[in-house]
């Protein structure tokens, strides 16, 4: 076999070479530089190497980029968008994940369009589709939509999938059609942990504690034990609902059980305890508590402020400091809170400006909302408008209805009769 020919052969011989395209290379790494990405100044390095190499052409390869730009806290739907518009002919885990992105993203419509587009190009929908989809469902609140996408499911031949019935009955009992989520779950074969546990936060979010508990009880006596995932899914329910019957009634499960604990579910109960005003309990948790993590000291934090504490959860915010746990944007919500129960201007002020000279966080509107009102209560109805005109959104009903409250306690009917009011 002849050696290849060097680069001067066809130099000095008067051939000309004609160019290919790059290969598209067989390595996968540049597709693992992708999946361990921390930011998206990391990803968009990786994904020009994949262009260079031609490595983009690769179906698997452009999926790695998607998903992080969809999916990860780092990551940027509209990076996805483009990335997904650029990929001539994407698959349906391509689909899937863009669908999944915008689920838990901040408009959840666009899963619901973005399915509509996919079965109009002729795209058949898989047993991975209707779960991400059910779940825009279940935060956009529309019964009419979660029965369109129910009718689907079944013309798909899904409706006893326990991935998809445990998402319709998540949709149907957050859009408060509990009648249609339990005769799903009951018509279910093949019951598993997953969608108990869906059924009984979905009567506890809807404030039915009692068939909550009877739910409870008989997923025990047919032999599922509930573990701390379930657990702590079903305390959250009760903290948002405020049942504290079947809260504390868990905690005696756990106890008799001998479960163990880790920072997940005692944060779990803890919040139950806090939300529902069980002070006490939720404070002893927490001093009891060997390890913590952000979400702990917030549920505590939350706690104290929304039941008259102001004084308590601004000691423990300075002590979260003091331990250098970095807080988060609800730990000001929080803090914030206190601050205006307890009438404290100057300091829920020097709270507010640390947000983002301090930690780096970016006011959202809640923050705003927060201040708005303190300023407010104290008189200081200036203040509270020139605080809202800085504001990059529009001011929403729990903004202006405490600018509204506040001028009124402080008899400022000309600010309201002036037609000033935003």
């Amino acid at each position: 076999m002849l050696p290849p020919k060097p680069p001067f052969f066809t130099k000095h011989m008067g051939l000309r070479s004609v160019p290919l395209p790059p290969p598209i290379s067989k390595t996968p790494h540049l597709s693992l530089l992708a999946d361990n990405c921390n930011s998206m100044r990391q990803l968009k390095q990786v994904h020009a190497q994949m262009i260079v190499s031609a490595r983009i052409l690769d179906t698997f390869a452009a999926s790695r980029l998607l998903s992080f730009c969809a999916l990860s806290e780092a990551g940027d739907i509209g990076y996805a968008i483009r990335i997904f518009e650029n990929t001539q002919v994407p698959n349906g885990f391509l689909w899937n994940t863009l669908i999944r992105g915008h689920a838990s993203g901040s408009d959840p419509c666009e899963a619901v369009l973005l399915y509509v587009k996919m079965r109009r190009l002729g795209v058949v929908p898989g047993k991975h589709t209707f779960p991400f989809l059910l779940k825009a469902c279940s935060r956009i609140f529309s019964l009419g939509l979660c029965k369109q996408v129910h009718t689907q499911v079944v013309k798909s031949g899904l409706d006893l999938d326990l991935h998809v019935v445990n998402g319709l009955v998540r949709a149907y009992s957050v859009s408060s059609s509990l009648g249609d989520a339990r005769l799903l779950f009951a018509e279910s074969p093949d019951r598993n942990l997953s969608i108990w546990t869906t059924m009984i936060c979905g009567y506890t979010q809807n404030f039915c504690s009692n068939e909550a508990l009877v739910l409870f009880d008989q997923m025990v006596v047919e032999g599922f034990e509930p573990n701390s995932v379930t657990l702590a899914s079903v305390l959250s329910a009760c903290a948002q609902s405020g049942c504290l019957e079947l809260g504390e009634r868990i905690h005696a499960f756990i106890k008799e059980r001998g479960i163990e604990v880790g920072v997940i579910l005692s944060t779990a109960l803890l919040h139950m305890y806090a939300k529902n005003g069980a002070i006490s309990a939720a404070q002893d948790l927490f001093d009891g508590m060997c390890e913590k993590n952000v979400a702990t000291w917030n549920a505590m934090i939350c706690g104290l402020a929304s039941h008259g504490h102001a004084e308590e959860a601004l000691s423990l915010f300075w002590k979260l400091e003091k331990e250098k746990v970095v807080p988060n944007d609800i730990t000001f919500v929080g803090v914030l809170s206190a601050c205006c129960h307890a009438g404290l201007i100057d300091i829920g002020h020097e709270i507010f400006l640390s947000m983002k000279k301090v930690y780096g966080i970016e006011p959202k509107i809640e923050h705003y909302g927060c201040m708005v009102d303190l300023l407010g209560k104290g008189g200081k109805l200036t203040e509270a408008e020139k605080l809202i005109k800085e504001m990059l959104w529009k001011p929403d009903m729990v903004i202006l209805s405490a600018l509204l409250a506040a001028c009124n306690i402080h008899g400022n009917t000309e600010r309201l009769d002036s037609g000033r009011m935003f």
